[in-house]
């Protein structure tokens, strides 16, 4: 098995892990266990979804190891897709015919993406300067986004968790790729932005955990969009990642995203159906 293959297929296990992480997190946000953290941290079901986003997060490291942030981020939408049937299913009611449209658009704009992002095991890694700047320009944002508490502080709160979640990524593929190398694994620079990662990964968690109390759909859609376009932005710009098949491949990948972005609309206008008792 190559290493793309193999990155795809942990991909799609984290992200169904993830997915259930999601709505485990949306059915505690509901209930008022979610309105403190020390209520939260007496809760079973909140440390059954902080141990289910742990193993997510351990598979999704795993393939950032071996396939690039250009194809692996966009994957993290499948975190939507897995979350709509598991989702309904938890609420007991059936998936709606808008809903199954969104999925379909959605797998299909990330079958285009996939096309040209599909590149070879990353290789370059993040200096600890670049790292450091990395962290704090992702902490400033989400300071300014989570500042203001108004109606739409849910999707703020959500773009801070993408963003959060990009900037874990990104640092963890400099680990995961720098620890790989003989005698890195403990050298001081791996070793610090571990702990960065640690601090984004846990934030981003209690970040999407805030987001969810307006509902499951929309949040998760913000964070399935701004996730890739920060992970992506940091591996063009600083990891040297690259669209393959030149303006064909641009021309796909614009594509792909459009359809995508179109897909998760669809998800999130969907409305919420409850259960009939």
């Amino acid at each position: 098995m190559n290493a793309t293959a193999l990155a795809l297929l942990l991909c799609l296990a984290s992200a169904v892990t993830y997915a259930a992480a999601a709505v485990a997190q949306e059915r505690l946000a509901r209930r008022a266990v979610a309105r403190s953290a020390k209520a939260l941290l007496g809760s079973g079901g909140w440390w059954w979804s902080a141990g289910l986003n742990a193993a997510a997060a351990l598979l999704h490291a795993a393939a950032l190891r071996y396939g690039p942030l250009t194809l692996v981020q966009p994957l993290g939408a499948l975190t939507l897709v897995a979350a709509v049937p598991l989702g309904a299913r938890g609420a007991g009611r059936r998936v709606a015919a808008t809903e199954w449209r969104g999925t379909l658009a959605t797998v299909a704009g990330l079958g285009l993406l996939l096309l040209p992002a599909s590149g070879p095991a990353p290789d370059d890694t993040l200096s600890l300067a670049e790292a450091l700047a990395v962290s704090g320009t992702t902490a400033a944002v989400i300071l300014l986004l989570t500042a203001r508490r108004d109606p739409r502080s849910g999707l703020r709160h959500a773009t801070a968790s993408g963003l959060a979640s990009a900037a874990a990524s990104a640092l963890t593929q400099t680990v995961a790729v720098a620890g790989g190398r003989g005698g890195a694994l403990l050298s001081f620079r791996v070793v610090a932005v571990a702990l960065l990662v640690v601090v984004f990964a846990v934030g981003g968690m209690l970040l999407s955990q805030r987001a969810y109390r307006g509902g499951l759909g929309a949040p998760l859609a913000v964070v399935n969009l701004a996730n890739p376009l920060a992970a992506a932005a940091i591996g063009m710009v600083l990891l040297g990642e690259r669209l393959q098949g030149g303006v064909l491949g641009v021309l796909l990948a614009v594509t792909g995203a459009f359809a995508a972005a179109r897909g998760v609309m669809l998800l999130t206008r969907t409305p919420i159906v409850r259960a009939v008792a």
